[in-house]
C-alpha cells in the first residue's frame, strides 16, 4: 500500500464538482480490501495508512478510510453527521438479473445496523429488551451443552479444522435457538446463510450474484413464514417477545420484525464464528500465553477476551455516509461521502495502546477497543459474543492444554471490506 499527493482518480459516478474537487485534493491510497496481501495481514497495512494518511480516499473501492483510534470513536457517536445508512447496502451494483430475483420476496427494512434517529432509537428498544440479561443467561445453558456435545465429538487425538467442528456450528445453531427456529431447520437455514456475506460486503460475478440472491430470497420468506407462525404460536423465544412488546402496542409493524429476524440470524454467528477462530489462532501462536491462560484461566479469561477482540476482531471495519461536508485531520470530504471506519487500525492506535502490536493477554486497557462499536449502533450481541467464546476457551484449556497449531499456518480468508476469520483453522489435539 502506498499513499501519494497526486490526484487521484475520480470514479465515472462522481458527478457533483465539491465532490469532485475533494477526492482530487484528498491524500490518495491503494487501499484495496480484496488483496491477497491485505487479506493475509491488514494490520500491517493499517500501520502505514495511519502513518503515512489517516484520513484518505481509496478509488479502488470510491470510499475514504478513517484509521485514528479517536476518529473512529467520533464518528460512532456522531450519527447526524455520520449516518449507518448504508451499512448494509451491497459494495458495488447488484447487477440486473439479481435485482429481478431479490424483487421477488426479499423486501428487508432498515432496522438496526442501518437505521438512523429517531427511529433508531424505537427499534433499538425493543431489540435491547430481546436481548435482555435474563434471556443472554438463559441461554448459558443452551451455549454449554451444544458446546459440549461438538467437542465430545472431537477425536481422541490427531488433527481437525477447529472452524467447521466447532466455530460455525456453535454459534449458527445458538442464534437460531435464541430466535426460536425450529431445531429441523437448522441445516437448511446455515445453508441459506453461507454467502450473503459476499453479496453485500465483498464483489461477485452476475452469475455468483444470481445464486446467491435466490437463497436471500428463501431465507427471508421463510423469516416471513416463522414470525406469522410465532404470532399465531407464542414461544419463550426472542421472536415472541418482540412480538409481545411490539406488534401488539404499535410499535414495532410485522415487517419491521420479519426484517429484525433475518438481520439477527446472520450477524449474530458470522462475527462469532470468526471471533472464535481468530482467538484461538491468535492464542497458539503465543504458546507461552496459551499455557499462562491454562494455568490461570479464571483470572486471565475475562482479559483474554477482550484482547482478542482488540487485537483480531471479526469486524475490522464498517460503514458509514457523510450527512454534510465534514473536515478530518485537515481532509475535506464532501456530503455524501463513503466513509470506511477501520476498526482494525483504530484498534492498533500506538495513541491509544502500548505496543499496539503484541498480544497481550494481561493488557489492562483490553476492554476500551471499538470491536463493537460506539455509540447508539453498540453491537447488541456483545454479550453473546463474550458468552459463547468464554465457554468455547474453557472447554478447549481443560480439554487439550497441550493444543497446538497444524502444521498449515497459511489461512484463506473471505474477500469483503467488513468481516475477517480463517475460513479453516488447523488444530491438534
Amino acid at each position: 500500500m502506498t499513499t501519494t499527493l497526486r490526484e487521484p482518480t475520480v470514479p465515472p459516478g462522481v458527478t457533483c464538482p465539491f465532490a469532485r474537487a475533494a477526492i482530487e485534493a484528498a491524500p490518495a491510497t491503494t487501499y484495496d480490501p480484496f488483496g491477497d496481501v491485505f487479506l493475509q495481514d491488514p494490520y500491517a497495512l493499517f500501520s502505514r495508512l495511519r502513518t503515512e494518511a489517516p484520513v484518505a480516499y481509496a478509488p479502488a473501492i470510491d470510499m475514504w478510510t478513517v484509521t485514528d483510534y479517536d476518529d473512529v470513536d467520533a464518528i460512532f457517536k456522531d450519527p447526524q453527521t455520520f449516518s449507518a445508512a448504508i451499512a448494509q447496502s451491497p459494495l458495488d451494483p447488484i447487477a440486473p438479473e439479481a435485482q429481478r430475483i431479490l424483487s421477488d420476496g426479499f423486501r428487508p427494512l432498515a432496522v438496526m445496523s442501518n437505521l438512523d434517529p429517531p427511529d433508531h432509537a424505537r427499534i433499538k428498544w425493543h431489540t435491547s429488551r430481546a436481548f435482555s440479561a435474563r434471556r443472554i443467561s438463559k441461554m448459558e445453558d443452551v451455549v454449554r451443552e451444544r458446546a459440549t456435545a461438538l467437542v465430545d465429538a472431537f477425536p481422541a487425538s490427531g488433527e481437525i479444522d477447529l472452524v467447521s467442528a466447532l466455530a460455525f456450528p456453535l454459534p449458527a445453531v445458538t442464534i437460531f435457538k435464541m430466535i426460536g427456529f425450529p431445531d429441523a431447520d437448522m441445516d437448511l437455514l446455515k445453508s441459506w446463510c453461507g454467502n450473503r456475506l459476499v453479496m453485500t460486503w465483498g464483489r461477485t460475478t452476475p452469475e455468483e450474484q444470481q445464486r446467491i440472491a435466490r437463497q436471500m430470497v428463501s431465507y427471508f420468506t421463510y423469516c416471513e413464514a416463522f414470525v406469522r407462525t410465532r404470532a399465531a404460536e407464542p414461544a419463550d423465544d426472542l421472536t415472541s417477545d418482540l412480538l409481545a412488546t411490539g406488534l401488539e402496542d404499535g410499535t414495532l409493524s410485522h415487517a419491521e420484525i420479519v426484517s429484525i429476524i433475518y438481520g439477527l440470524s446472520f450477524a449474530g454467528h458470522e462475527n462469532i464464528t470468526n471471533m472464535i477462530a481468530n482467538t484461538v489462532r491468535r492464542l497458539l501462536e503465543h504458546p507461552q500465553t496459551w499455557a499462562a491462560l491454562v494455568a490461570d484461566r479464571a483470572r486471565l479469561l475475562p482479559n483474554t477476551i477482550e484482547e482478542a477482540l482488540r487485537f483480531d476482531s471479526s469486524n475490522i471495519a464498517w460503514r458509514r455516509v457523510t450527512t454534510r461536508p465534514v473536515t478530518l485531520r485537515g481532509v475535506e470530504i464532501p456530503k455524501g461521502a463513503r466513509i470506511l471506519v477501520l476498526l482494525g487500525a483504530a484498534n492498533h492506535d500506538p495513541r491509544k495502546y502500548a505496543d499496539p502490536e503484541t498480544f497481550d493477554i494481561e493488557r489492562p486497557d483490553a476492554r476500551s477497543h471499538l470491536a463493537f462499536g460506539k455509540g447508539i449502533h453498540y453491537c447488541l450481541g456483545a454479550a453473546l459474543t463474550r458468552l459463547e467464546l468464554g465457554i468455547v476457551l474453557e472447554l478447549l484449556t481443560d480439554r487439550y492444554p497441550a493444543m497446538t497449531l497444524g502444521a498449515n499456518r497459511t489461512y484463506a480468508y473471505t474477500p469483503n471490506v467488513v468481516f475477517r476469520g480463517p475460513t479453516t483453522l488447523r488444530v491438534v489435539l
